[in-house]
């Protein structure tokens, strides 16, 4: 079952927004045989008035979902994070069952870890650069091979995504790169 932890910035959440938001988003549930037993975090923010934006975050053992919308209409934009929502449990469980037919039976352990650029741009002045950090996140890395750190970065629509490694046990980081083609670092210690 879906638990809600709804936030407004610089909007109030009115139980009938709350009400819409639960209702819509909540329509997931049918894609997971136990339920979605997790918490979504919803973000609410407006603009000037004029326009919303709607992130919705939702952690789950095996699977991180994760959709952003702007719109005029706030009721619009949480429609459209719900169909960005199926769209990517529909994706990720095509992938799992070919992954799975491919090998055979063979054992799997999908979990993921979620880790997120925010590029707020810097700003430099003459005499030095400023460098501020103003996001810090912290996560579990969960074991998982490149092509499913691959998978899980395009799915949250992020360019690196930090992992560890299931046969070394290592901390690596995949990313896309520039020409569309994607690169590994794996650490040493």
């Amino acid at each position: 079952m879906l638990q809600f932890n709804i936030r407004g910035e610089n909007i109030e959440v009115t139980p009938a927004i709350r009400e819409h938001i639960e209702k819509k988003v909540e329509k997931i549930e049918r894609y997971f045989t136990d339920g979605a037993n997790a918490t979504a975090m919803v973000n609410l923010k407006t603009y000037n008035h004029n326009q919303t934006k709607v992130e919705v975050t939702i952690p789950m053992k095996n699977l991180t979902l994760r959709a952003e919308e702007r719109h005029d209409d706030l009721y619009a934009a949480i429609d459209l994070i719900v169909s960005k929502l199926e769209r990517q449990i529909r994706k990720y469980k095509t992938k799992v069952n070919r992954k799975f037919r491919d090998r055979e039976g063979m054992g799997l352990a999908f979990a993921i870890a979620e880790s997120e650029a925010q590029n707020n741009g810097s700003s430099e002045s003459d005499d030095e650069e400023d460098l501020k950090i103003v996001r810090t996140k912290q996560f579990d890395l969960k074991p998982m091979d490149e092509e499913e750190a691959v998978l899980q970065m395009n799915m949250l629509g992020h360019s690196f995504f930090v992992f560890t490694d299931a046969e070394s046990n290592g901390t690596n980081i995949v990313y896309k790169r520039k020409d569309g083609s994607y690169g590994l670092i794996e650490t040493t210690s």
